[in-house]
């Protein structure tokens, strides 16, 4: 099979689809990939090392499209890459479909694309596998990304999230209780910060109590305690998840205003909408905006900021199902592997995925083997879950 790496061209979008190490992986079996020129540089990869690892470095995105049955990318194509669609291939990425704009899936349609969707693929016992290893490095960017915006220089409040003798810590609350917000509770911690985690289920909680040693203050996730921690917290983490939906909105304009001024707002969800009336997507570029005195930040690829780390936790994650569609294809790797089921948004340019057909106001328009299996289904309770984030 051949598979097409394009450069990402979005604004400092500097992560790239398969690192070295997964191209030769993918070679050894006797594929064949296409990477664009200058696809990995900002990440650390050379030109030279792809060659080395045995890709074909090719000098247009049109080429790698034109070329491949399987394009590998980390973010949803953007609109100037619709028309080097070839009809009939499979695009993989982190595609959050739901807060598309209408061209794109029109674009999916008109060229009969198989679309499959990082971020819903789920394990049998609700693990999101690709998803994972994006949101345990949000979970422990969270803390480095806060203490700098609390900076006085930078309007925050000028604390300090550690404290001193004789002076008290700074408050992070996360809400959402998933592998984002695990990893963020542990990076508080190990800052020295205080460190509050919301979720609507209790088992989550108790889990997170006991793998932190009780070292955290847990609270159910409810509005009236939303609220609570709104008026004391110095940093409010958005952690949250709808498998195939918008982000549920749990932080109102109302409780923003509770906020003390210059404390700090990280809306990880923003990649599915934002869960704060007051939030809209940011860029590493303009990173921040303040609303009622609350610095936020929404950053929906945080995760570029480093892209080296997340390259590598990318490829080592998405490898098993990249072999298994070079072997079987799409339909036969359903039952080698029918997880990748349930990332399947399109196929063949219908629309194949139930949550996302009702969260699009469509119908699903083919039926696949194991797509939509309720044995299968997201744990979403009321959109504050760990199915990966």
């Amino acid at each position: 099979m051949e598979f097409g790496i394009p450069k990402e061209v979005r604004d400092l979008e500097s992560r790239v689809g398969l690192t070295p190490a997964g191209v030769s992986s993918l070679v050894r079996r006797g594929h064949t990939v296409y990477v664009e020129k200058s696809a990995g540089v900002a990440a650390g990869f050379s030109d030279e090392t792809y060659r080395h690892s045995g890709a074909n470095i090719v000098y247009s995105a049109a080429e790698v499209y034109g070329r491949s049955d399987v394009v590998i990318k980390v973010t949803r194509p953007t609109a100037a890459e619709h028309s080097l669609f070839r009809p009939g291939q499979t695009i993989i990425a982190f595609l959050h479909m739901a807060v598309a704009s209408p061209d794109f899936l029109a674009a999916l349609r008109q060229h009969e694309i198989t679309a499959i969707a990082y971020e819903m693929i789920e394990a049998p016992n609700g693990d999101r596998p690709i998803l994972v290893p994006m949101s345990e490095v949000a979970g422990r960017l969270a803390p480095v990304i806060a203490g700098r915006l609390l900076m006085t220089p930078g309007g925050g409040r000028g604390t300090l999230l550690s404290g001193i003798p004789g002076v008290p810590r700074g408050v992070a609350a996360i809400i959402g209780g998933g592998v984002l917000g695990t990893n963020a509770a542990r990076a508080f911690l190990n800052m020295g910060a205080q460190v509050v985690v919301l979720d609507s289920e209790v088992q989550r909680l108790q889990h997170m109590d006991e793998m932190l040693n009780g070292r955290v203050t847990t609270m159910l996730s409810t509005n009236y305690n939303l609220k609570r921690v709104t008026e004391f917290a110095d940093v409010l983490v958005g952690a949250v998840l709808t498998p195939g939906r918008r982000a549920p909105i749990l932080i109102t304009q109302e409780m923003m205003q509770r906020m003390r001024p210059g404390a700090v707002f990280l809306d990880f969800s923003i990649d599915q909408g934002g869960c704060s009336e007051t939030s809209r997507p940011t860029t590493l570029r303009d990173q921040t905006y303040v609303v009622d005195g609350v610095i936020h930040f929404c950053v929906p690829n945080v995760t570029a900021a480093v892209a080296r780390t997340t390259s590598y936790g990318l490829t080592n994650s998405i490898l098993p199902y990249l072999f298994g569609l070079g072997e079987h294809g799409v339909l036969g790797m359903l039952d080698q592997q029918p997880s990748l089921a349930t990332g399947i948004n399109l196929y063949q340019g219908k629309l194949a995925h139930r949550e996302l057909a009702q969260a699009l106001g469509r119908e699903v328009e083919i039926a696949l083997p194991h797509v939509n299996n309720p044995a299968a289904a997201g744990h979403a309770g009321n959109g504050i879950q760990g199915g990966g984030r």
